[in-house]
C-alpha cells in the first residue's frame, strides 16, 4: 500500500510537474489534520513522517512516560511503555502507533479535501509562473465563448504546457472584428494577476504592445536588433503609426518591415482585421520626424515653438485634409507618435 502510495505520488510529479515534496507536505499536513480530528483530546501529541526513502508512512502519538499517569491524553505508564521497550525510563518519549485504517470516515474525508486542494493550489501556482513569465507577450488562443448580450469573449490561451481561460472584455477587442467560437487568434498578454480562485490574465487586441510584437514576429531585422521600433501611436481597428529606425546604415528599415511585395506589413495588417498601418522613418530631428510623421501628406516646412513641447507645420494647400485625416486621426496619431504638440496650417496662412 505505501509503496502505490509513494508511486501515485512520482505520478503527479510527471503528470502535473508538481513537485514530490509539496505534495508529500501537503499530504503530511492532511494526515496530521485528521489524526487530530480522530484524537481531539490528544491534538498536542499527533504526529505524521512520510519518508520517501524507505517509503513509510508513520502516524503516531507522542506521550510522555510518567508514573504515576496524571493526563492520559499526553502521558503513557512506565508499565505499558516497557512492553515495547524495556529500557526506557520516566520522562522519555514514547511513540503510540496509530493505524490510518481506524480512522473515522469525517477524518478520511477531511484529509482527501487538502490533498485536492493541495493539488489544485500546486497547479495555479505552476499556471501563474508560466503566465507570468509570458506578460507583455504575444499569445495564440482559440475562442471558446462569445457573449452575445456584452460583447466579452471567453479564450483558451495556452504556454508550453500550461492552459488557462483568459477573458476579453470589449474595451480590448478590435472595434468591428468579429470572432466566432473556434477561432484562432493572437492576443497581447497585459497583466497576470495573482486571486484567490487562481491566476487572473488580462489580455488584449487594442494595446499597441500587440502591434509590437506582430512586427517582432514577422521582420527578422526587428527581432535581431538590426531595427528598433522607436515609437507606436495606434487606434485600435483603425489606423496604426509606428516610427522605425536602423542601427545598420545598408538596411533600410521602412522597407524591412514592409517586405518583399509588402508580404511582413500585409500579414500584420491581416491579423489586426485590415487595420492600416503607417511605417514612418525615426529621426533625431525632431522637424524631419514630425514631417515624417505625419506621412502620407507632404511637409513644406516644420517649426518648433519656444515652449519645446510643439510645433507649426505648413503643408501644401491641397494637402491639408490630407494631413489632418479624417476626423483629425492622422494628426492626433502624429502628435502621439512623436510627443509634440503639431498646429497645422495651409501655405496660404502661412
Amino acid at each position: 500500500m505505501n509503496a502505490e502510495f509513494f508511486s501515485a505520488i512520482a505520478d503527479i510529479e510527471k503528470e502535473k510537474g508538481i513537485p514530490q515534496s509539496y505534495m508529500l507536505e501537503k499530504i503530511e499536513q492532511a494526515l496530521l489534520a485528521a489524526l487530530k480530528k480522530d484524537y481531539p483530546a490528544a491534538q498536542e501529541c499527533a504526529r505524521v513522517v512520510l519518508d520517501p526513502e524507505t517509503q513509510t508512512v508513520n502516524m503516531y502519538l507522542q506521550k510522555q512516560v510518567a508514573d504515576p499517569v496524571e493526563d492520559p491524553n499526553t502521558q503513557i505508564s512506565l508499565e505499558e511503555a516497557r512492553k515495547t521497550d524495556p529500557t526506557i525510563e520516566v520522562g522519555d518519549l514514547y511513540k503510540v502507533p496509530v493505524d490510518a485504517k481506524k480512522f473515522g470516515r469525517i477524518a478520511a474525508q477531511a484529509a482527501k479535501q487538502v490533498i485536492i486542494q493541495g493539488i489544485r493550489e500546486a497547479e495555479r501556482g505552476l499556471i501563474y509562473d508560466e503566465f507570468t513569465s509570458k506578460e507583455h507577450e504575444i499569445l495564440s488562443g482559440v475562442v471558446t465563448r462569445v457573449d452575445p448580450r456584452t460583447g466579452g469573449v471567453s479564450i483558451q490561451i495556452s504556454s508550453n504546457s500550461e492552459f488557462t481561460e483568459a477573458y476579453l472584455s470589449p474595451s480590448e477587442r478590435i472595434p468591428n472584428e468579429v470572432l466566432r467560437e473556434g477561432d484562432r487568434i493572437k492576443v497581447y498578454v497585459v497583466e497576470v494577476r495573482k486571486l484567490s480562485r487562481g491566476p487572473q490574465v488580462l489580455i488584449s487586441r487594442t494595446h499597441p504592445g500587440l502591434v509590437k510584437r506582430l512586427f517582432e514576429l514577422e521582420v527578422p531585422e526587428i527581432f535581431d536588433g538590426t531595427v528598433e521600433i522607436k515609437s507606436i501611436a495606434r487606434e485600435a481597428g483603425s489606423r496604426t503609426k509606428i516610427a522605425v529606425w536602423s542601427n545598420d546604415p545598408n538596411v533600410d528599415p521602412i522597407g524591412a518591415c514592409v517586405g518583399p511585395k509588402g508580404g511582413r506589413v500585409n500579414a500584420i495588417v491581416e491579423e489586426l482585421n485590415g487595420e492600416k498601418i503607417d511605417i514612418v522613418s525615426y529621426s533625431e530631428n525632431p522637424e524631419e520626424y514630425i514631417a515624417s510623421a505625419l506621412a502620407p501628406s507632404d511637409v513644406i516646412s516644420v517649426t518648433i515653438l519656444p515652449d519645446g513641447k510643439s510645433c507649426r507645420v505648413i503643408v501644401p494647400e491641397h494637402q491639408l485634409s490630407l494631413a489632418i485625416g479624417k476626423e483629425g486621426q492622422n494628426v492626433r496619431l502624429a502628435a502621439r507618435l512623436t510627443g509634440y504638440k503639431i498646429d497645422i496650417k495651409p501655405e496660404s496662412q502661412a
